[in-house]
This record gives C-alpha cells, sequence and structure tokens, in this order.
C-alpha cells in the first residue's frame, strides 16, 4: 500500500508570527493564535531528521488546529547528519524560551510526528518542561534500536546518530515521562511501522496507545482526514 504524502506539499494559511529562540536561521517557531483559546498545542515536526524536511509541511496541521480553538507554536530545529545533541539541544532551548514568547499560563501540549515523535518523548522524558500537559506522539520513531535494525528510511537512525547506539536519546530506553503520554499509530503505517509504538508501551505500559485502524503515516497530520480527528479528539481530552 502506497503512502499518501499530498499533505508535505500542501499550502496552508502561513501563521501570525515567527518568533525567533536563537541566532540560528532554524531556530524560528512558527505561531497561529486562536479566537477564544484553549491550551498550546507546541508540534515538532517530522522528516526522519533529515535537513530536507523542514516545518514547512506542518503549516497545514498548524492552521487547522488554530481555526479549531488551539494556538498552535511549531518548532524548527537543526537537522545536522550525525549531530543530534545539536537536534536536542535546539528543542530544549526552544522549550525554554516558550514562556518569553508566547502565553502559555494555562498549559500546553507536546506534539510529535515520526522523528518529531522521538523528540517529543525524549524531551518530556528527561526534560520535564514547565506547564507540560501531556505528550501525543504521532506515529512516532519510539524505539530507536528497532528502527534502526529495520533500516527505516534507508538508515535513518545511524544518519542521525552518526554510529553506534543513544540509549540516552531512545525513549523505549529513557525513563517514563512525568507528564501523560499517549501514542496514536495507523496500522497501516509503511514508513513508521507500528511495531516502534508497540515496543514503547511494553516498556512504558503508562502510556496509552490507540492503533488507528485505515491509517498510514500521514493521515495523522492531515486535516483533510478522518484520522486527523483522532488527534483532535486526545487534544480536546487533554485541554479540557
Amino acid at each position: 500500500m502506497s503512502e499518501d504524502r499530498s499533505v508535505l506539499t500542501r499550502s496552508a494559511r502561513e501563521p501570525d508570527q515567527e518568533l525567533r529562540y536563537g541566532d540560528h536561521a532554524d531556530h524560528v517557531i512558527d505561531y497561529w493564535q486562536a479566537k477564544n483559546p484553549r491550551p498550546l498545542v507546541v508540534y515538532i515536526h517530522g522528516g526522519f531528521w533529515r535537513p530536507e524536511y523542514d516545518r514547512m509541511h506542518a503549516r497545514p496541521l498548524g492552521a487547522a488546529l488554530a481555526d479549531l480553538g488551539w494556538p498552535v507554536a511549531s518548532l524548527e530545529y537543526r537537522r545536522v547528519p550525525g549531530e543530534p545533541d545539536t537536534t536536542t539541544t535546539d528543542i530544549r532551548t526552544a522549550l525554554d524560551a516558550l514562556p518569553d514568547l508566547v502565553d502559555v499560563q494555562g498549559g500546553y501540549v507536546l506534539v510529535g510526528h515520526s522523528a518529531g515523535g522521538q523528540l517529543a518523548l525524549w524531551a518530556a522524558a528527561t526534560h520535564n518542561p514547565v506547564r507540560l500537559r501531556g505528550v501525543v506522539a504521532l506515529a512516532p520513531v519510539a524505539d530507536l534500536l528497532l528502527a534502526d535494525q529495520q533500516m527505516l528510511d534507508d538508515g535513518a537512525v545511524q544518519a542521525f546518530i552518526g554510529s553506534g547506539v543513544r540509549n540516552d536519546l531512545d525513549p523505549v530506553h529513557l525513563p517514563a515521562p512525568i507528564a501523560s503520554v499517549s501514542i496514536l499509530h495507523g496500522v497501516n503505517d509503511t514508513r513508521v511501522p507500528i511495531q516502534l509504538s508497540e515496543s514503547y508501551f511494553t516498556a512504558h505500559p503508562t502510556a496509552r496507545l490507540t492503533r488507528v485502524p485505515d491509517c498510514g503515516h500521514y493521515e495523522l497530520i492531515d486535516p483533510l482526514t478522518d484520522p486527523f480527528n483522532d488527534l483532535t479528539t486526545e487534544l480536546a481530552r487533554l485541554t479540557t
């Protein structure tokens, strides 16, 4: 079954602001405001940590969630092959900077897709950001060792970490986050097989794992599909 990748190139309403959390070109956050807003959604995009995939493909998601009442901060971060600590430093710095950039008094939910799901789970487990209400990981690369063994995206894990094993970056080997964790994963996902999320759930049974039927890798971030409703339902649960 082929994956529908149309959301990656679809145009969408631009963010209301572009906020900066550092001096590098990638130290930027797309921010959508919302009328009568709910708590903030902080989004970390995927793309197997590769430089060619940036936050632009997350704009349909950001605009759609803002239209539904959630303000959205979509994080950009450096993606340098073989330098994973550059990426994680950016995620940590961006989360630390949030209270000075946007209103987080009502708390926020950290959402990540694919490789962004790995980064969201890593951040929640190692950083425990202030005012974090919960994590929603969408088809996350939640087990780096298993992803590496399966050679996902032509060896994306080794391209990301450089070489060897980095259990300190691997959600399945990290402690369970203090904040609640919810994982949504399509049963038809061919990019990041659902076995990775099942492995995480086995290691951390306090998490919630929802196996989404008739769903591949991209539908969870595509506002034009039914599985996107699974995301909004989970956000409503965490922000009500």
